[in-house]
């Protein structure tokens, strides 16, 4: 793996490496890394493992290196308490099955913790239990995430961040862990700095955007920090209804954000923003639901507007077609159900055939991709951290960021 610099943090300090870890030299140390294995399950079965792929090479290189491993993660969003639907074990399973065999601990810093963890030979990978099933990992209250993260930290002589997706969150394991051991940013959150870098500081034009999911509101503070910056911002997916609504359209029975129509209308006046021209229905969310597909600007009452329709993909492949730069964030529909995914697959294939740097921002959009069966190396890079690369986006602080910084 080729050496990857000190890179510079949005606040402009400089963060240690892993390449730097290792060469001060791990064999017999042990080693936390905060990892994101925060990944969709059916009951025990998990659905998208992407997420735990994505950190093997930062444990591989650590156990080869010899190093004694303790990986800590949460999932979900347990209420301070042990719950079993939402265990890491599951996750145990999967890493040992994808080469990375993990003593499992029970909980995180209990006596299964402590057993775990001391029990470790070098070259060898501990998992603790979600760190959420402890009250101090979200605290609000600052000396009870510190009381957590300071008996974390006696598990370790060293703390490794490749969680890009949690470091948006001030949380123990996150901000306040890396404060009490020698830190460093591993192989997943370096690439991620760089390729937000890439899209915030001078990317190549046509720079085109596309965003979907559900809300107006979860995205307007990214809409109102990327309209200046960009060629042209797609808008699918549910959100799309109150900018249609915003507009005078009719929508059915389609989601909507009454609350967001004036922000929608001053939006749409910088002319950047393409709406569907056509929109799939369905009389309800389901395989088998009755479908048709009408213009955007007729959307009948007891209808719900499901997925964008073919001539909105290929209106919006078109503007693709001469982008040299792409972020996309959010599926066009309800891709889960198949008469309502075409939307999603078609926009996805077009940013494909880009000819530039394309980013897949994480969260429903890397798991679209990955559910309908698309070529992952086909992008240009597909980002861990939904929430995460739209703060940075937005130009907020990264609380895990600057707890990295030297």
């Amino acid at each position: 793996m080729a050496h990857q610099s000190a890179p510079r943090s949005e606040r402009g300090g400089t963060v240690r490496t892993l390449d730097d870890l290792l060469r001060e030299g791990v064999a017999g140390r042990r080693v936390l890394v905060r990892a994101d294995l925060n990944v969709p399950l059916d009951g025990a079965q998990i659905t998208d493992d992407g997420r735990i792929r994505a950190v093997l090479p930062t444990l591989n290189r650590l156990r080869e290196a010899g190093a004694r491993v303790v990986v800590m993660s949460h999932l979900g969003r347990p209420k301070g308490a042990p719950d079993p639907k939402y265990s890491l074990a599951p996750v145990a399973v999967r890493m040992a099955e994808l080469g990375a065999p993990v003593a499992f601990a029970a909980d995180t810093v209990g006596t299964a913790g402590r057993s775990t963890v001391d029990g470790l030979g070098e070259g060898q990978v501990a998992l603790l239990e979600n760190l959420r099933f402890n009250p101090g990992e979200t605290s609000k209250d600052e000396a009870e995430r510190a009381d957590f993260a300071t008996r974390l930290a006696a598990f370790g002589e060293a703390y490794v961040d490749d969680a890009f997706g949690a470091v948006h969150r001030k949380h123990a394991s996150v901000y306040e862990l890396a404060r009490l051991l020698p830190h460093y940013a591993g192989g997943l959150v370096l690439r991620e700095l760089e390729v937000l870098g890439r899209l915030t500081s001078d990317p190549t034009r046509p720079y085109v955007v596309v965003l979907g999911g559900s809300k107006v509101s979860d995205k307007l503070a990214v809409i109102k920090a990327l309209l200046p910056r960009v060629d042209a911002l797609l808008v699918g997916g549910g959100m799309c209804f109150t900018f249609l609504k915003a507009q005078g359209h009719g929508v059915g029975d389609s989601l909507l954000e009454n609350d967001q129509l004036d922000n929608c209308r001053e939006l749409l006046d910088s002319g950047k923003i393409r709406l569907p021209v056509d929109i799939v229905l369905g009389d309800r969310v389901a395989g088998d639901a009755d479908v048709r597909t009408v213009p955007a600007t007729g959307i009948p009452d007891g209808w719900k507007g499901l997925d964008i329709g073919p001539a909105t993909v290929s209106a919006f492949a078109d503007v693709l077609s001469t982008a040299r730069t792409v972020f996309w964030n959010g599926p066009m529909g309800v891709f889960e159900v198949a008469p309502f995914a075409a939307g999603t697959r078609g926009v996805a294939e077009a940013i494909t055939k880009v000819d530039g740097f394309t980013v897949v921002g994480g969260g429903d959009s890397a798991a679209a991709v990955r559910q309908l069966g698309l070529d992952e190396s086909a992008f240009g890079h597909i980002s861990t951290g939904g929430g995460a690369s739209l703060e940075y986006l937005e130009g907020k602080p990264l609380p895990g960021v600057e707890a990295l910084e030297a």
